[in-house]
């Protein structure tokens, strides 16, 4: 990104924090989490597959991302969203 707007990267991400009030790197994982989190509410592929197509390079990165912003793992994430649909 900080190519695209020839900016260094260390000024870029003073900016992006200014402006976003957080840095990039959080920024790129709270999407990352969230586009997993509606991957899993809205269908059943592997906990694999969604994480290699929602940019984590394994599944345990997803997890420790989920843990870290959502406060649980992807699996129980999907078992509490199976458990709310049975209802």
């Amino acid at each position: 990104m900080a190519d695209r707007l020839s900016m260094s990267v260390r000024h870029f991400s003073r900016r992006f924090s200014r402006e976003v009030g957080m840095s990039p790197e959080r920024f790129v994982e709270r999407a990352r989490v969230e586009a997993a989190r509606t991957a899993i509410e809205q269908g059943n592929a592997p906990l694999e597959v969604i994480a290699r197509r929602h940019g984590f390079l394994t599944a345990e990165t997803m997890r420790r991302s989920f843990l870290r912003l959502l406060g649980a793992p992807p699996s129980s994430y999907r078992a509490r969203d199976d458990a709310v649909l049975r209802r």
